[in-house]
């Protein structure tokens, strides 16, 4: 079966939220589990759709996986891009899909969503530094570490998101 990336449904943010939220509290990646703050708004698709492109991976048509896609325009879901630049936020994909390339799928979708804009001169987003996964999935479509470019979302934390770009 190959992965389709199409244009989330809202009759599909509830189970996408949940992917989401899923794949960050089973991989550890929530300073507090199952009470973290961030949890709320990684099932909130609803919010995001509101000012960004939600995707969403399908094996057999069941959704494997999800994307946000932050146009150059920017919106509230802009944390780092520059202007110019297009982002990605949130990448999951459910634990019993991973492997099988649809993660690499929705990044690739929005590497293409970002080239067919004009104007858009390139992409960024940030990544925890213990996601290996992705981070390999950035380096083979050609994005790189931008270390001057790394933050702390949370004023006075010890909590550091490393950044990649893409020049277009």
């Amino acid at each position: 079966m190959d992965i389709e990336i199409r244009a989330a449904d809202p009759s599909e943010y509830a189970t996408i939220g949940e992917i989401t939220a899923q794949a960050y509290l089973l991989d550890g990646l929530l300073t507090f589990g199952e009470s973290d703050w961030y949890l709320g708004e990684l099932r909130d698709v609803a919010k995001r759709a509101a000012t960004a492109d939600v995707l969403v991976a399908t094996l057999g048509g069941e959704p494997v996986g999800t994307v946000t896609y932050v146009s150059p325009s920017g919106g509230l879901m802009a944390e780092r891009a520059r202007p110019g630049e297009a982002e990605i936020r949130m990448l999951a994909v459910a634990q019993a899909a991973r492997g099988r390339g649809a993660g690499e799928a929705l990044v690739r979708a929005c590497v293409d969503r970002a080239r067919a804009t004009e104007n858009c001169t390139g992409m960024v987003l940030s990544t925890q530094p213990v996601m290996y996964a992705a981070h390999r999935i950035y380096e083979r479509l050609g994005f790189v570490r931008a270390p001057e470019r790394d933050w702390k979302p949370i004023p006075g934390d010890d909590f550091t998101l490393v950044t990649y770009e893409l020049t277009l």
